[in-house]
């Protein structure tokens, strides 16, 4: 029988100063004789943060998944293609994907969801769809041009500009091919990742309302994770 998990009480003065010594040294010899610290103070609370933001998000039918066996990211480091063969991250996070029905396929790591990142002196919370496959992100493309009424209607959103104030993400330098260059929404047009985020504060994070904080961020964000979604094949 599982045990569940301990209510998430917030992060510790001292997750955050384990992340800092991690960043002087990154490396196996440091970090394996504190890996219980590491778990301690960071793997496990988050986990205990996901399942107690799961339920906020199921009681207030806010269509992301939060899953504290999965939304945890893992804090090794790909280092294969790398030219930093540092082992460890010096953040944790986790993701959130959209859960209701949108077509499946792309879906994956580059699919449309919430996320949370708690680094030092860096936690946010955030949204959209980052680095999207390139059909979506065509689809996106040709609604601005086709139907920006819809558009707009999802990113002037009152509550996610109160949130968020508007959409950002790296950009071309032209529009793309094909696409009128003069388009009055010509820089949204540029973008290349569709995301949205807010810093949130220390208080915040070493906090036990940090569930309800982000709750209350990603239900301000669902207008513009809904019109992502919808945009799946």
């Amino acid at each position: 029988m599982a045990v569940a998990a301990p209510p998430f009480a917030g992060f510790r003065p001292e997750a955050i100063q384990f992340l800092v010594d991690l960043a002087a040294n990154n490396e196996r010899s440091w970090f394996q004789p504190r890996k219980g610290d590491y778990e301690r103070l960071l793997k496990e609370p988050l986990e205990a943060f996901v399942a107690a933001l799961g339920e906020r998000l199921s009681a207030r039918r806010i269509p992301l998944k939060a899953d504290p066996t999965r939304a945890p990211f893992r804090i090794y480091r790909d280092v294969r293609f790398s030219k930093d063969k540092s082992p460890y991250k010096t953040n944790v996070a986790a993701s959130f994907p959209w859960a209701e029905a949108s077509g499946g396929a792309e879906d994956g790591p580059h699919g449309v969801g919430g996320y949370f990142h708690f680094s030092p002196g860096e936690i946010y919370v955030g949204g959209g769809m980052w680095h999207p496959e390139k059909p979506r992100l065509d689809r996106f493309r040709a609604l601005i041009v086709d139907d920006p009424r819809r558009v707009h209607a999802a990113i002037e959103d009152r509550e996610f500009v109160a949130r968020f104030g508007s959409i950002s993400g790296d950009q071309l330098k032209r529009v793309p091919t094909g696409l009128p260059a003069d388009h009055p929404d010509a820089e949204l047009l540029k973008l290349k990742d569709v995301t949205f985020g807010r810093r949130l504060s220390d208080d915040d994070a070493l906090s036990p309302n940090l569930p309800d904080i982000v709750a209350d961020d990603l239900a301000a964000g669902v207008p513009v994770m809904r019109l992502l979604a919808s945009l799946s094949g």
